[in-house]
């Protein structure tokens, strides 16, 4: 962070350095494998908290395999030797939804209910949205649960607004589908 406290820009290696409360081990986003032991941990809080919110069904979540992917860019967020947060960018091609441009979809994003509120989500999100205006994308779309009321706050002082339902995903009345010009 910046003497504003404003996001400092990405390092050459595509991580991103912030800084901490004091007395406690500062905060890096950066590039990290979706199958790395403690972000598959992670990944499972996430899916077992998304399991006590909405039916199978209604969960559409990328496996750790499907993470690898070379479309998809995986971070995590380091708080010392330790994954606090997780999230991941998807680019796709257009399709009629989205007038067809491409667009990046954010996925897996999570941070450990204990350092909720420390900005930690905001700084994933613009770290998501650097990674897809590098490469050349300029939509950012997303599918998140109505429940998840802090994600949604996340999102629209994000600056994401609602839209229709993209990607093939259900208009179940559970999803909410945002949007973002970046």
């Amino acid at each position: 962070m910046n003497a504003a406290g404003s996001l400092a820009p990405p390092r050459g290696d595509g991580s991103q350095r912030l800084g901490g409360k004091a007395g406690s081990a500062s905060l890096t986003i950066r590039p990290e494998r979706a199958d790395h032991p403690q972000v598959v941990a992670l990944l499972d809080a996430l899916d077992r908290y998304l399991g006590e919110l909405y039916e199978p069904e209604a969960n559409h979540i990328l496996s750790v395999d499907e993470l690898l992917a070379p479309e998809v860019s995986f971070f995590a967020a380091w708080q010392g030797e330790r994954v606090v947060g997780t999230g991941a960018v998807r680019r796709m091609p257009g399709e009629p939804e989205t007038a067809g441009l491409p667009y990046g979809e954010i996925k897996r994003m999570y941070v450990e209910p204990a350092l909720r509120g420390q900005r930690l989500g905001v700084r994933m999100v613009e770290m998501l949205e650097h990674a897809l205006r590098a490469q050349g994308v300029t939509i950012a779309l997303l599918e998140t649960g109505r429940d998840q009321r802090e994600a949604v706050r996340l999102y629209e002082r994000s600056g994401y607004a609602r839209r229709g339902p993209f990607g093939g995903y259900p208009d179940n009345g559970l999803s909410l589908f945002m949007q973002k010009t970046l």
